[in-house]
């Protein structure tokens, strides 16, 4: 019996150092917290240079992180291993939970809240604001532009063109099929308003005898014609505007149709080709079936950008001449004529009619995580 009973020492030593090192870690933990925070402190209110602030915060954010992490991690391991196992996924996605919620969350309920209120944000006005953004002329043609010109031209072209590109640069030679596609995924490296001001002198007009510094105007010139005033063509300019965000895109529909045809299974286009198949329907009964949760999945990301889309109209024409976009009603009525209660309307209907293509993308994405 006494022999039976001299484990439980060393069992209840190791239990109280262990305690002991939880503790120490847990204080060590509060302290480097406290110190991170006046560190904060200094950094914000010191009359220090802007780079040598800005070197200080990259330093104190990252080695603060990390810091913090370590010391979390350790506290964990000193619990029992029931307890381990549900403290984990606290430490490592809890802080991630609690920046998207202070960053996303509150801000959303902030602008839900807001949408209620007049233009200074003081007085009530119910659904009034909302009787705006869905019975405006201006909204009407916001609605319009994205959903029949972004949604439709910009989503549809860009996935086909995408397709296509993909499709016959997997057909030729790997030196030109690399040539081609660094030069389709090349717009991709420019932002949008970056790509706006190189379209501006694709469609710039003068007017008539001027010299056309426009490469449109000036090819159309060099063949005898008029000058056209592109932008202001409408509805006409709203395809315009929309081919510059189907030549950023192509780029990046390319690159990940190549990737997903590259994974069909050659035994399977060898098997068709040897029945007799023809090269379209190698692709349409063969390739594109295989490939049909990219497609999707392109389809749904492209989509994304084409609803919130506010860069390319903002730098082009402002929203003038019939090509307004929903984004772009929301910053004007912000950032123009102030009235936040008008632009945080449009900011939830954006946000509603985003929100269902979003949640079918983090679906998928779900599914395809469980299935690998």
């Amino acid at each position: 019996m006494q022999h039976a009973r001299e484990p439980r020492g060393p069992r209840r030593s190791r239990s109280e150092s262990s305690a002991g090192r939880g503790l120490l870690i847990a204080f060590a933990t509060v302290v480097a917290f406290l110190l991170l925070w006046q560190s904060f402190l200094f950094l914000r209110d010191a009359p220090l240079p802007q780079y040598l602030r800005a070197l200080l915060a990259v330093i104190w954010g990252v080695g603060g992180v990390i810091l913090l992490f370590s010391l979390f991690a350790n506290l964990v391991e000193q619990f029992p291993q029931v307890w381990r196992r549900r403290l984990v996924p606290l430490v490592f996605v809890g802080p991630a939970v609690l920046v998207v919620c202070g960053y996303l969350a509150v801000p959303a309920l902030r602008t839900l809240v807001s949408s209620f209120y007049d233009a200074n944000g003081q007085n009530f006005v119910g659904l009034a604001n909302y009787a705006y953004a869905f019975t405006s002329r201006e909204m009407l043609i916001s609605f319009r532009n994205n959903f029949l010109f972004w949604l439709v031209f910009g989503t549809g072209f860009s996935v086909i063109f995408g397709l296509i590109v993909a499709v016959m640069a997997d057909r030729t030679h790997p030196l030109f099929e690399k040539i081609v596609k660094a030069i389709i995924f090349m717009p991709m490296a420019i932002s949008m308003v970056g790509a706006s001001v190189i379209w501006k002198f694709v469609f710039e007009y003068r007017p008539p005898g001027a010299q056309q510094v426009g490469l449109l105007n000036a090819v159309l010139t060099a063949f005898g014609g008029s000058p056209k005033p592109w932008l202001l063509q409408q509805p006409w300019n709203n395809l315009f505007l929309v081919a510059i965000f189907i030549w950023l895109q192509t780029g990046f529909a390319m690159v990940v149709f190549s990737a997903a045809i590259k994974a069909v299974p050659e035994e399977l286009l060898e098997a068709a080709r040897i029945d007799g198949a023809n090269e379209l329907q190698v692709f349409f009964h063969i390739t594109l079936p295989n490939i049909k949760g990219t497609v999707v999945t392109v389809s749904t990301t492209i989509i994304l950008g084409a609803l919130k889309i506010f860069d390319i109209v903002q730098s082009m024409t402002g929203g003038n001449y019939g090509t307004q976009v929903i984004a772009n009603v929301q910053y004007t009525q912000m950032f123009r004529q102030f009235n936040y209660g008008r632009a945080a309307a449009v900011a939830i209907v954006l946000f509603v009619v985003v929100l269902p293509i979003m949640i079918y993308n983090l679906r998928d994405f779900s599914k395809r995580t469980e299935a690998f």
